[in-house]
């Protein structure tokens, strides 16, 4: 059913590695082309179940269809090694913190703690300019 571009295993699944700001910029293509094509694989679904009384019998196959390609695009995901923090929101373990992405943002622009959130997440220059982390040379 699906012509999407076959994930290359970095690690175990479920198992996040620690990337340098230049691991993550060179995996970002692969990760936010996977994310677009799961995202337009899952919109015309999502919007059936909106659409859908809820006690139309075919519900359930509609859930499990909206389940299967999500629980798809999350194996992808933590195969490369990222954590996957929501629907379309990924982040890049630095070893002090994560980069964080959002589907559809054009890039890794953000970054945040381990435990400030994506509601803390800043500005990844501000952050390489005040703390010069070492992820962001490597």
């Amino acid at each position: 059913m699906t012509d999407a571009p076959e994930t290359p295993q970095i690690g175990r699944r479920g198992v996040a590695r620690a990337f340098t700001l230049a691991e993550a910029q060179a995996l970002f293509p692969l990760v936010r082309r996977l994310t677009a094509h799961a995202y337009k694989e899952l919109e015309p679904v999502r919007q059936l179940l909106e659409r859908t009384v809820p006690t139309h019998p075919e519900i359930p196959d509609i859930e499990r269809q909206y389940e299967t390609i999500v629980r798809r695009w999350v194996g992808k995901m933590e195969r490369l090694g990222l954590v996957v923090k929501g629907l379309w929101l990924v982040d890049f373990d630095t070893g002090d913190g994560y980069l964080c992405w959002k589907f559809p943002e054009l890039r890794i622009a953000y970054y945040h703690g381990y435990h400030e959130g994506f509601d803390g997440r800043r500005p990844l220059h501000e952050v390489v300019e005040e703390l010069d982390p070492d992820w962001a040379h490597g």
